[in-house]
């Protein structure tokens, strides 16, 4: 929003001190962005009248220009800009001037052809955005004279407010000069203009058909239009706004909009048709799917059936309601007789039209974010003060039309205010009294207290405030958060990690301890890549993929491990060991997935039992332990080298080797042994106490054991019969062969292990070993494992 402090100052006398009320500005949440000294002239630039124009033959895109500066002397200035006319009196930059740009006008010549100076826009000249054409000055300007003199520019300050979305009411004006008066204690002084009626009954009537998409619009019928130029300080303050001044009617509507945040529209009268010949009138209706208008810029729009239109009273679209009118009915210069609309529209829908038709403009920005319903009976008369300087035979016509729809937010709203909750929030010590004094300057009126709950009636143009919070905050911005301090809040509770964290560091040291390398794949997946793990290849769609070869979630984290596995294979980099922790998303019976959290540990060129050793590791740092079960091997790992990790009945996750057929499909060559684990079941579980254990000073025995076990006997089992029958000699168990060949029955395999024997308090005899060794080997035989010789 851009400000100009000459303006600014129509509504209090808030002064020329540009560093005092930027800061004011922005202590207030109006945050000043740039600070531009507008309205100083360039020198050498002097008015001058078109004696005639030229085309080249051979310049398609500019054409030559004869001007006269006053001195009766005709000087030829090439031009890319086509609006003017003979008789037209323009802006021309003498030779020597230098631009704002820094550019220098020299003597330039084009085919040839000398260039006497240069023909200025409003944005070369410092006076506005618009470069569509060559600035045109007033037909009687005197010629020779510094174009400032003919504009009556002063020099000015233009301040640029950067505006958040809840605060609709600083679109405009007064807005910033109520809050701005509110913060310095100055009178704040918004025009208070008077409608009169002047003239007979001449109605343009209104019908709201969807009410729920406009509250209230009103139609006023105004005749003794004389359209013509806008007075000349109207148009500089446009021009500064960086609105292109157009006629006096359309300025006298863009200026107040900017001035009370009223967007407006004015139909010529003569362009309403009636139903039927009926008398003319407004119906606000949605539009009819692929319902086309042309618009005021000359682009025709095709709607949908959420798009919300202003059609005539024969039911033909003349506007986008709230964004910008059509073409059939604007202003031009045989109008007399003007329909003004003034509305409110529910902001949603707007913000949702201009946002798929691509069509920003000044009224949809304000539209959308909320305008004051019950500020149009101003607006209207505002906008017939300012209309009447250059129309003074202007009547006003009885019979103004106000229509009202089911959205029309309650005129009167209010809520209650609690000083102590008011002091608990902000830590201030503030009295009802000064909580009064703050509130009531900015239109917030205060009654009650001081021993009870003050009663705040919400302002309309607040569309923004709607509860107890929302005033506490005004409090706040017109108290100072200066004033407040900064003392940071004490809490009861100490920053901590939870128990789940404090694990999956532990976890991730763990790993991490084992030269185990940490990987971090994609989330998203191809559709078939599950599928090539193993998997089900069920998973949720993303609507919206970045990638459209990886449009779902992962269920598991295994496809991305072997991706990482296949390339650092790829790569030359075989006996990859990597670990991922991470989230899965397989789908769940709603609309959500059954996200949790998994690990997956993968070590290419390893075997099953590599795997169980990882396990072993992670189960004693977290004091964990699990069941496996090889008659349940999850799909996608070895049928005979995996097993299911359980705790109680919960499948807890996986330990062993990726089927050979999947490392295939990923085109890994190496064996890759893999650990997967559920980490809910894990992280979640209280750990078992850590004990103590004397660490013994005898030394220690090796036994090396080697049992024939049938292939469908899990290995785990003489794992554990062999750890019951060593009991607490035991302090290691490493299985660190597997054989199947000659010597070893079919169906059968040769599991040799290392036992590593020591006492805490003596040196073991070689009683002791076979005493263990006897004890191994009952335990083992119990579930038909043999001794081999």
């Amino acid at each position: 929003m851009k400000i100009l402090l000459s303006w600014l100052n129509e509504y209090g006398d808030f002064g020329d001190d540009v560093d005092r009320l930027s800061d004011a500005l922005t202590s207030l949440g109006l945050a000043v962005e740039n600070v531009e000294h507008v309205g100083a002239t360039v020198p050498g630039v002097v008015t001058a009248r078109v004696v005639r124009t030229e085309s080249h033959p051979d310049a398609a895109k500019v054409h030559r220009v004869y001007v006269d500066a006053g001195d009766g002397v005709e000087r030829h200035v090439w031009c890319g800009a086509f609006n003017m006319q003979v008789g037209d009196v323009l802006p021309l930059a003498t030779l020597g001037t230098e631009m704002p740009n820094g550019m220098t006008i020299s003597r330039r010549g084009i085919l040839g052809i000398d260039s006497e100076g240069m023909l200025c826009s409003t944005l070369e000249l410092g006076l506005g955005d618009d470069h569509s054409g060559i600035m045109i000055l007033p037909p009687d300007a005197p010629l020779g004279v510094p174009y400032g003199e003919v504009l009556g520019l002063r020099p000015d300050v233009l301040l640029d407010i950067d505006l958040t979305r809840n605060r609709p009411d600083c679109w405009g004006y007064v807005g910033v000069a109520r809050d701005l008066a509110a913060h310095l204690g100055l009178e704040f002084r918004p025009p208070t203009p008077t409608l009169a009626v002047t003239g007979g009954e001449l109605v343009a009537g209104v019908e709201i058909v969807d009410g729920d998409r406009c509250g209230r619009f009103t139609s006023t019928v105004i005749s003794g239009v004389r359209v013509g130029p806008s007075a000349d300080w109207m148009a500089q303050r446009l021009r500064a706004a960086g609105m292109r001044p157009i006629s006096n009617v359309v300025d006298v509507s863009n200026y107040v909009m900017l001035e009370l945040n009223q967007p407006n529209h004015a139909y010529d009268l003569a362009t309403l048709r009636g139903p039927e010949g009926g008398p003319p009138g407004f119906r606000i209706r949605l539009a009819t799917e692929a319902e086309t208008m042309t618009t005021l810029d000359g682009e025709q729009r095709t709607f949908t059936a959420d798009d919300l239109l202003i059609c005539d009273a024969a039911d033909r679209p003349i506007g986008i309601a709230g964004v910008m009118g059509g073409l059939d009915t604007e202003i031009t210069d045989a109008t007399t007789t003007v329909a003004l609309e003034m509305a409110w529209f529910a902001p949603l829908g707007i913000m949702q039209t201009a946002q798929r038709l691509g069509l920003r403009s000044e009224a949809s920005a304000r539209n959308e974010r909320g305008v004051d319903p019950y500020g149009i009976d101003v607006s209207i008369a505002r906008f017939v003060e300012l209309l009447r300087e250059t129309c003074p035979d202007l009547v006003v016509h009885a019979g103004a039309a106000d229509g009202r729809g089911a959205s029309l937010p309650d005129e009167h709203r209010s809520c209650e205010l609690r000083v102590t909750e008011v002091n608990r929030v902000l830590g201030t010590g503030l009295t009802a009294a000064d909580i009064t004094s703050l509130l009531d300057p900015i239109g917030f009126t205060v009654s009650g207290g001081p021993d009870e709950p003050l009663t705040v009636a919400l302002p309309s143009w607040r569309p923004d405030c709607t509860e107890e919070i929302d005033v506490v905050e005004e409090v706040a911005r017109h108290h100072g958060y200066d004033r407040i301090g900064r003392e940071v809040p004490k809490s009861t509770v100490h920053g901590h990690l939870s128990v789940h964290q404090q694990r999956r560091r532990l976890l991730r040291q763990v790993l991490l301890g084992l030269g185990i390398s940490e990987a971090m794949p994609n989330p998203f997946l191809a559709p078939d890549t599950a599928e090539k793990a193993g998997l089900d290849p069920t998973a949720v769609s993303i609507t919206n993929p970045l990638v459209a070869d990886e449009s779902v979630l992962r269920t598991s984290l295994r496809p991305g491990m072997l991706r990482a596995v296949a390339f650092n294979e790829s790569h030359r980099r075989t006996g990859a060991r990597l670990f991922e922790i991470g989230h899965v998303y397989p789908p769940g019976e709603g609309e959500l997935p059954d996200e949790y959290e998994a690990l997956c540990v993968v070590l290419a060129g390893d075997e099953a039992p590599a795997a169980m050793a990882v396990w072993r590791e992670v189960a004693a740092a977290l004091g964990v332990g699990a069941r496996l079960d090889q008659s349940q091997v999850p799909p996608g790992l070895h049928a005979t080298r995996s097993a299911t990790l359980s705790i109680g009945r919960d499948v807890a996750g996986a330990v062993g080797e990726v089927d050979p057929a999947v490392l295939d499909a990923f085109e890994v060559t190496e064996r890759v042994a893999i650990l997967e684990l559920h980490l809910g079941y894990v992280l979640d579980r209280e750990p078992k106490p850590a004990r103590w254990s004397a660490v013994s000073r005898s030394p220690s025995s090796d036994l090396d054991l080697a049992f024939a076990l049938d292939d469908s006997i899990p290995a785990e089992r003489l794992d554990k019969a062999i750890r019951q029958g060593a009991g607490n000699l035991l302090v290691d168990l490493d299985l660190f062969d597997v054989y199947r060949g000659p010597g070893v029955d079919e169906g059968s395999r040769s599991l040799a292990y290392r036992l590593r024997l020591q006492a805490p308090d003596r040196n073991l005899t070689d009683a002791d070993v076979a005493s263990v060794r006897d004890a191994c080997i009952a335990a083992a035989g119990k579930f038909g494992a043999r001794l081999r010789s």
